[in-house]
């Protein structure tokens, strides 16, 4: 299995730096296209999510969960 992979994203027109597994990365570019939405405006949905938390988990983890949430059907 390949290592994390840093990329780009902006959300709320700053950019920040995200590292993530190819398989996520997969995962997240696939889950955007399912809702047509480019890949920014789904990790923006994600982050607004992840800030709501009483105890936010990183953005990096909470794109993970939230995909393994979706990949079981609990999303």
């Amino acid at each position: 299995m390949a290592g994390p992979v840093k990329r780009s994203v902006t959300i709320a027109g700053h950019e920040t730096s995200i590292s993530l597994e190819p398989v996520f990365w997969d995962a997240l570019r696939e889950a955007a296209e399912e809702f047509a939405l480019p890949v920014n405006a789904l990790v923006a949905q994600i982050d607004a999510e992840r800030v709501e938390a009483d105890d936010p988990a990183n953005l990096a983890s909470a794109i993970r969960v939230w995909l393994f949430v979706r990949a079981r059907g609990d999303a």
